[in-house]
């Protein structure tokens, strides 16, 4: 039998009692595991006479053993009995112990109880998209960068070109660490060097030589070199600038879009584009506006366990994006100067927002009798299958069809939310 009290922050004493048979039995269960352990000299390690063995156990031991017997099927019962959903690990606090009974308390954190406010016929307004010439003619221009070409240069090195160098660094005429490159292409204007550097090649011609003296920021990382006076020998190799193709029709073609063949029709694609991109961002905005109106207008009070987690999830998610391009978590936290505890401290907000909007668009949905039918999973899963390009099996063995489930009903949710 077990009893539960709703304290506060959806935390709660989630109290059991064992006792008779169950009780006993366990007792017997603890007492012929701890037997096994123990060495009586002139029997064979666990075969000793019971007797003897229990002179050698703590009968305190025994209990305590059984307790870990037992606990877990207590948890399980007492949360089914109470019809709990639990959103952490419970913590156990032992109330009484002897061999008629034990008293348990878990100290369970519960799926907090969300009251709604207002959240259908709110205002949901997205804003006009105006798509302007500049735009189009920005976008172009990135378009021209992506197929420019590198080409050798005469004459001297001028702001925004690049250079193929060869240098080394010196400290009081001592070669240093991390100071050496050769054929290293450096754009003239990219800040990748110490400040000086890069402006001190401006004028130089291909082959020529030169020493440059700088000074090392105070605030550099190596110490070492913070503040330090050295000196670059530096040879330039080749100077090379941008040679950007015209907006033609053979440009248009060597995008590869589909049913984009001529100048003009890749302007209208990029209009397209830039409109479909302005669009998003708008009902994106609109949505957050309107998100954040449902989530003020209900009530529910977030315990912390809920929001550590989410935390969690979210600094392993940063952390795995971190790797894809080639960083660990703990070098990127070295680089800008930050603990792991002030990112998480960052996310907290966040976290807590995400799990309000998960726990609101739940209620919702409950209110709402709103069920993600197999129709509609199969429809997702065959939507997911073509943006990948994968086969609909491969998709539902990577996600579980419950999870699929779970977030087509929040999106449904969401979708009423909006009058759709």
């Amino acid at each position: 039998m077990s009893t539960w009290k709703l304290n506060e922050k959806s935390q709660g004493d989630l109290s059991v009692k064992i006792e008779g048979n169950v009780w006993a039995e366990a007792q017997v269960k603890a007492f012929d595991k701890l037997s096994k352990e123990v060495e009586i000299s002139g029997f064979r390690k666990g075969h000793a006479p019971e007797a003897l063995v229990r002179k050698q156990i703590n009968p305190q031991q025994i209990l305590i053993e059984a307790v870990d017997l037992v606990a877990q099927d207590a948890l399980v019962e007492a949360v089914k009995e109470n019809n709990l959903e639990l959103v952490a690990s419970p913590e156990l606090k032992l109330d009484a112990l002897n061999e008629s009974a034990v008293e348990l308390t878990f100290v369970c954190t519960v799926k907090p109880e969300v009251t709604l406010g207002e959240y259908k016929g709110l205002p949901f307004e997205v804003e006009a998209v105006e798509i302007s010439e500049e735009e189009v003619e920005a976008q172009l221009e990135q378009m021209r960068n992506q197929y420019a070409e590198m080409v050798s240069k005469e004459g001297t090195v001028a702001d925004g070109d690049t250079t193929t160098i060869d240098f080394e660094g010196f400290k009081d005429g001592v070669a240093f660490e991390g100071g050496k490159g050769e054929n290293y292409d450096l754009v003239i204007g990219s800040n990748s060097f110490i400040p000086g550097f890069e402006e001190a090649l401006i004028g130089m011609a291909k082959d020529e030589e030169k020493d440059i003296t700088l000074t090392f920021p105070e605030e550099y990382q190596a110490a070492e070199l913070a503040g330090k006076e050295v000196v670059f020998k530096v040879k330039i190799n080749e100077i090379k600038v941008k040679e950007l193709p015209e907006i033609d029709d053979e440009l248009a073609k060597d995008m590869n879009i589909a049913d984009v063949e001529t100048a003009e029709a890749l302007k209208e694609y990029v209009k397209k584009d830039i409109r479909t991109q302005k669009t998003e961002a708008a009902e994106n905005e609109a949505s957050n506006k309107l998100i954040e109106t449902v989530i003020g207008n209900a009530t529910v009070d977030v315990p912390d366990a809920m929001v550590e987690s989410e935390t969690t999830e979210m600094v392993n998610d940063y952390a795995g994006r971190l790797q894809q391009q080639g960083f660990q978590l703990a070098q990127f936290l070295q680089m800008t100067g930050q603990s792991e505890e002030q990112l998480r401290d960052q996310m907290k907000v966040d976290a807590l927002n995400r799990v309000k909007l998960r726990l609101v668009l739940e209620k919702i949905a409950d209110v709402e009798n709103i069920e993600a039918t197999d129709e509609i999973i199969d429809a997702e899963f065959a939507k997911i299958a073509e943006q990948y390009s994968m086969e609909v099996e491969k998709i539902k063995e990577i996600i579980p069809a419950d999870n699929l489930a779970y977030d087509v009903k929040l999106q449904q949710a969401l979708e009423l939310v909006k009058g759709k």
